[in-house]
């Protein structure tokens, strides 16, 4: 299993390359105010850093109970992606509303975009950071 410094090193550098990508393509896509979308985004981060430490550690503890080892296969991996953005859709919906003055349906939209994009990003960084920072076996 992973270490408390390697799930905070997966978080920050996974937050920090996803601002970066989503603020430029979401104020360019969605035509929202940069700076007013710059601090959604930087909130989301927040939040969704918080979410990704305490949803990988569950999904790990999960995976080790249910099967007894943390490698995923690549149905494991489609639905860790999937669960972990269907958790951050409900986190923040309501911010996204409250924040940018959006309808429901527009604020969905917006968040379903970005779910999009992220699922594909969760992905690509979770296959990525594991061939870089391999997972250790857990010793119980």
């Amino acid at each position: 299993m992973r270490t408390v410094a390697d799930r905070v090193r997966h978080a920050l550098c996974f937050e920090i390359i996803g601002l970066l990508l989503v603020t430029q393509l979401s104020g360019w896509l969605f035509d929202a105010p940069l700076v007013q979308f710059g601090v959604l985004a930087l909130a989301l981060s927040v939040l969704a850093t918080l979410w990704n430490y305490a949803y990988n550690l569950a999904f790990d503890r999960a995976m080790w109970r249910l099967v007894k080892r943390v490698h995923k296969n690549l149905l494991e991996r489609v639905l860790h992606a999937f669960l972990f953005e269907i958790g951050m859709l409900i986190i923040t919906l309501p911010l996204v509303v409250w924040w940018m003055e959006y309808g429901f349906l527009e604020a969905f939209n917006m968040s379903i975009a970005l779910m999009i994009f992220y699922l594909v990003y969760v992905y690509i960084y979770n296959l990525a950071y594991d061939k870089i920072f391999p997972i250790a076996e857990p010793e119980f």
